[in-house]
């Protein structure tokens, strides 16, 4: 492992629990034998203008605190330079560190920084966007998409799955269309995992695919009714064989992804794009600090 002289932390300390969560990663990075400029920085808006200003200092480490979708948000920064990556998992579901196996409490993943080895991985990328874990077509997306501003803040964690129910029963079936390299396969859907990694969501889905494999895999869960996507995430989160049942995956480094009707796509949580899209593989793109194998 080459020398960490100096890095630089960035968290998203939008919540209150994210600020506690940045002064406890302080505090446990005082052990590291490297300074680390640590921000919290608490308005999203600033988050990419503070990820160049740190890079612009050029450290051997930028640490990303907070969820898969910040973590995705920033890693375009590093691609291109000799910054290395260090994972501090702040969300809820950390679908990139579980790939990784990085250890989801903040004093276990500081460990990995201190103990760790590089570990170069790819992202994936949906048309020019990089990302770090796992986009999806599916209801998900669309709850996303159109659950109204403050639902949650009001109505609490009882209003979003209110919501979250009723559009599952507006939800239906789509076709899924996949071409690569002159060939094509269209199927029935109800949901589509565009993935670099093999968790999506805080569960194992997509057992095919791994940060370093250099293909991009598009896995669709076959059916003709949305019943089928609840047994498939029950089966996957209790890992029982059924989980392959209903599911297709699609495997390469450059294929055409597109729907009917139109539909939109959720790039690690957050809705930023809509089929058509191209998904492709960055291969060994970023160098990543990862447990020592």
């Amino acid at each position: 492992m080459r020398t960490i002289h100096s890095a630089a932390m960035i968290v998203n300390a939008q919540s209150r629990k994210g600020r506690a969560q940045f002064k406890q990663a302080c505090q446990a990075m005082r052990a590291l034998p490297y300074p680390v400029d640590a921000r919290a920085v608490r308005d999203p808006k600033k988050l990419d203008e503070t990820m160049q200003a740190l890079l612009d200092k050029k450290p051997d480490l930028m640490i990303l605190g907070g969820g898969d979708g910040t973590i995705s948000g920033l890693v375009d920064h590093l691609v291109g330079t000799d910054t290395m990556l260090g994972v501090l998992p702040l969300g809820t579901a950390n679908s990139f560190a579980r790939s990784l196996e990085i250890p989801l409490d903040i004093e276990g993943a500081v460990g990995v920084l201190a103990k760790g080895a590089p570990r170069r991985i790819d992202l994936g990328m949906i048309d020019d966007d990089y990302y770090a874990n796992c986009a999806a077509i599916g209801i998900s997306p669309q709850i996303a998409e159109t659950v109204p501003n403050g639902l949650k803040r009001y109505l609490g964690r009882v209003g979003y799955l209110s919501w979250a129910a009723l559009q599952y029963a507006k939800f239906k079936p789509f076709l899924l269309t996949v071409r690569r390299d002159g060939w094509e396969e269209s199927v029935r859907a109800v949901e589509v995992r565009i993935s670099n990694g093999p968790f999506h969501g805080g569960t194992m889905l997509v057992d095919p695919a791994t940060v370093d494999s250099g293909e991009i895999v598009v896995e669709a869960v076959r059916g003709n009714v949305r019943s089928r996507l609840v047994k498939n995430w029950v089966a996957s989160v209790l890992r029982l064989p059924a989980r392959r049942e209903d599911v297709v995956d699609f495997r390469g480094k450059d294929m055409e992804v597109s729907t009917h009707p139109t539909l939109p796509i959720s790039i690690d949580g957050e809705v930023l794009a809509r089929t058509p899209v191209r998904a492709r593989i960055a291969a060994g793109v970023i160098e990543v600090i990862a447990p020592a194998l």
